[in-house]
């Protein structure tokens, strides 16, 4: 197995942090009606992010084995909950807190795990 550096970790939560933005722009395509001009805008964001993701996803896979890619992937949660804070003013609730906790100690377990197995 070869070695994964700090920087790969960042740019596949950098990936990951983009790719949550399909969120973003569906849960705003979803306040107007189906078609509406102001529903195609956003929906056009949908498909933007996703076609950029696609792309970006396949670098993943370049640096990371299949399994840590996705359990990293489980993360795009995190950032699910930080666009509802900071957009629609979403509550912090102490499940989304203990949510995030067992998704960030997910990822640490396969993580390391992987290193593990391969010695």
């Amino acid at each position: 197995m070869k070695k994964v550096k700090i920087k790969n970790y960042l740019f596949i939560h950098i990936v990951f942090f983009w790719y949550s933005g399909v969120g973003f722009f569906s849960k705003n395509a979803a306040a107007y009606k189906f078609l509406s001009l102001n529903f195609i805008k956003w929906y056009m964001g949908v498909i933007v992010v996703m076609g950029v993701y696609a792309i970006l996803w396949q670098q993943v896979l370049k640096r990371f084995s299949l399994t840590i890619a996705y359990a990293n992937k489980s993360i795009v949660m995190m950032w699910s909950v930080f666009w509802g804070i900071l957009f629609w003013q979403e509550k912090i609730t102490v499940g989304k807190i203990a949510g995030t906790l067992f998704i960030i100690i997910g990822i640490i377990f396969v993580a390391n795990g992987e290193k593990n197995e391969f010695k």
